[in-house]
């Protein structure tokens, strides 16, 4: 597909002839908290001298674009329709046609208005009594009417604008900030150049919006729709309901009241690929409904190739939308690719998704959306690190992201009739904000230990390397302690493993499941220090290193053997797979690094039972293929594992029965204190047990304060 060239952003820059600056709008009144409003001044509303009956409109009916909206329809005094209608460009139901629009002196200043429907960026030129209010006041009357629903939800967005993108401008771009400081600012906070519209959302960020119709595939946008829903039709709706009931819950990144009522009006109010990312994703719970189950798939194929190259043009245009679609692609079986997420931070970045948005002048539930989908990146950043193995694209210097709180989150988002869909969402944010948590220890952990600074500063320690190694590791393990003790009850794997015959699927699994790939990837590098310096270290310290790799790996094991169907068939995270695989990885590498042949053994033995638990979950109908990867990476790890050499064999009294001691598991029931009580635990064979399923559950643990505790 040819391309545009792209916009230069080196052009000059040229600062418009300064417009007369209008009147402060009037300061609007919340009637109560469903999002209605008074218009006016509070002495038009109370006891004064005009009748406040005559402005509320209590006599006539509202208009459409009000009724629809759920908005006070207050009728103007120039009688050209409400205020409303009047203040957001859009047609009235009131205004009988005629043709020369009714033109009035209010207070014996002009009432002319020139406003153009449909392009936000042209501010009204209609005055009004300064007294009625302050620009603030006014900034936050059209906050508040973008922030009520219907077809002006999107008029003061800054990233969900249906005709223009924007573009963060930098402290060190052409833009220089004193100079954008002295350009004129009207009251919807833009300031019209050549190059573009300024938009001034706080005192230091500004953005540059620009045109959505100069940029390339903008004439394909329509047609695009068409094809995206024409392969799904007449399913959509139902694949809609299905994404909001399965994946929405454990990736809360969409706003479903706006993205409803976009759908409800038309699919053709969507950019390309965020339609077909919800779609995709949907399919693969296509089974899962009673009514699409008994019908052919749509083709999924196709639909990816329409994604393909809708989010190319997308990137040309960027919004929220497109940093949704991409998160959302990367949860695909086959979506995990390290490239995209580059891309998708560098869009990240131009959206200002790594700022903080607290005191920006946008609507309120655009900046949780925001937040929520810059700790989404963050965590794919994170974790795709973690998965690939390549160094993250977000670093502290440059993150200033509010952390998740309640309010970031839409207040209703479920049928208030039915209860277990509430439970599932709130159960599912609880999972979201947690595993941002869970991701933040994982990036200190990856920062601190698989750098290539930090692993050449290791290296550089010599014989003190392991030392350094768990100098470093106590307080991440006091950390992960910490996050895992206070997990809520209600997302705990008891508090569905109790209810084994619920058919409602859970998306906890892939938070605990990463909670053991952040231990794990912490216990790999002490492990693989060990293996390097076995000579300089004390055996103790390498006994009590080992031991509480094992009570890790045991515990893992015995998470995934608990898992039940309900868990299995639900939403996971992209990483998931990579994750169930570094359970057998490490499991390989502590059987690599045993020091006799009755220790290793016991490891293979455990492996071998790792993988028949794998083998079971990837049965035909639970989520076949979320496990298969695991199960792939097993058996070429336990192959090369076939390769080494045959180790001795180690004495009872020596150091395998110190391996003895520990071979009780923790289990995932209970953590284990290592340091000071493994001498106390009876010496148990179970080479040929089976992965205990624990009854009940309390907190992991990990290890105790001195677990780590080396001798000085």
């Amino acid at each position: 597909m040819a391309h545009d060239a792209p916009i230069q952003r080196t052009a000059p820059i040229a600062i418009a002839p300064k417009p007369p600056r209008p009147e402060p709008l009037p300061l609007p009144r919340r009637q109560n908290s469903s999002h209605r409003f008074e218009i006016g001044p509070a002495s038009l509303h109370g006891r004064g001298s005009i009748d406040s009956g005559s402005f509320l409109g209590a006599a006539a009916p509202p208009c459409q674009a009000c009724r629809f909206s759920g908005t006070r329809c207050t009728v103007a005094e120039d009688d050209d329709g409400c205020m409303p209608c009047q203040l957001n460009g859009t047609e009235c139901s009131l205004v009988s046609p005629s043709p020369q629009t009714r033109k009035r002196k209010l207070n014996g200043d002009s009432a002319d208005e020139s406003v153009k429907r449909g392009s936000p960026g042209i501010p009204s030129r209609r005055n009004h009594n300064s007294s009625l209010s302050s620009t603030a006041a006014s900034s936050s009357f059209l906050e508040d009417m973008a922030n009520v629903g219907g077809p002006t939800m999107l008029k003061r967005t800054l990233g969900l604008q249906d005709d223009r993108y924007s573009q963060y401008i930098g402290p060190t771009t052409d833009f220089e900030p004193s100079l954008i400081n002295l350009s004129p600012f009207d009251t919807h906070d833009e300031s019209l150049l050549a190059r573009g519209t300024l938009r001034k959302v706080s005192d230091s960020d500004t953005f540059l919006m620009l045109p959505d119709h100069s940029t390339p595939g903008y004439d394909h946008v329509i047609e695009d729709l068409d094809a995206i829903e024409a392969i799904v039709a007449p399913h959509g709706r139902k694949l809609i309901d299905l994404y909001f009931r399965v994946v929405h819950p454990g990736m809360p990144i969409i706003q479903k009241t706006v993205f409803m009522e976009k759908y409800e009006r038309s699919y053709r109010e969507f950019s390309p690929p965020i339609l077909a990312a919800v779609y995709i994703l949907a399919i693969n719970w296509w089974d899962h409904h009673d009514d699409l189950s008994k019908l052919p798939r749509p083709d999924v194929r196709e639909l990816e190739r329409l994604v393909r190259t809708t989010l190319e043009d997308a990137m040309y245009r960027p919004k929220l939308s497109t940093v949704q679609a991409g998160l959302l692609l990367s949860q695909r079986p086959e979506g995990d690719q390290w490239a995209p997420t580059a891309q998708l931070v560098a869009i990240a970045q131009e959206l200002g998704l790594h700022l903080d948005c607290s005191g920006w002048k946008i609507p309120p539930w655009e900046k949780g959306l925001r937040r929520r989908l810059a700790w989404a990146l963050y965590m794919q950043d994170k974790w795709g690190a973690l998965v690939h193995g390549r160094p993250s694209h977000i670093f502290p210097s440059n993150w200033a992201v509010r952390p998740l709180r309640a309010n970031d989150f839409p207040d209703v988002e479920w049928d208030e009739n039915d209860q277990e869909e509430r439970q599932d969402i709130e159960k599912g944010r609880l999972v979201f904000t947690r595993f941002v948590q869970l991701s933040e220890i994982l990036s200190v952990i990856l920062d601190t230990f698989y750098t290539l600074q930090a692993m050449q500063t290791v290296s550089n320690a010599g014989n003190g390397g392991t030392q350094l190694v768990l100098s470093l590791a106590k307080p991440i393990q006091l950390k992960l302690k910490e996050w895992y003790g206070g997990l809520p009850t209600n997302i705990r794997l008891d508090s569905y493993s109790a209810s084994k015959m619920s058919s409602r699927l859970s998306c906890i699994g892939y938070l605990h499941l990463g909670y053991f790939a952040t231990e794990i990837t912490l216990h790999r590098r002490i492990i693989r220090s060990l293996a390097s310096n076995t000579s300089s270290v004390d055996s103790y310290v390498q006994h009590i290193c080992r031991s509480a790799a094992k009570a890790r790996l045991i515990s893992a094991m015995d998470f995934v053997n608990r898992l039940m169907p309900n868990h299995i068939q639900s939403f996971w995270y992209f990483a998931s797979k990579t994750n169930f695989a570094l359970i057998g990885t490490f499991g390989s590498l502590l059987w690599a690094t045993s020091p006799g042949r009755e220790e290793a053994e016991w490891y293979r033995r455990r492996l071998g039972e790792y993988r028949w638990t794998l083998s079971v979950s990837s049965k035909p109908g639970q989520s076949k293929g979320l496990t298969e990867f695991a199960m792939t990476m097993l058996d070429i790890s336990t192959g090369l594992l076939k390769q080494l050499p045959e180790k001795p064999s180690m004495s009872r009294t020596g150091s395998m029965a110190d391996f003895s001691a520990m071979s009780m598991p923790s289990s995932y029931s209970g953590g284990v204190n290592i340091l000071g009580s493994f001498s106390n635990l009876p010496s148990t064979d179970v080479s040929n047990a089976q992965s205990p399923r624990s009854e009940s559950e309390s907190s992991d643990e990990g290890m105790g304060d001195d677990d780590y505790a080396t001798p000085m």
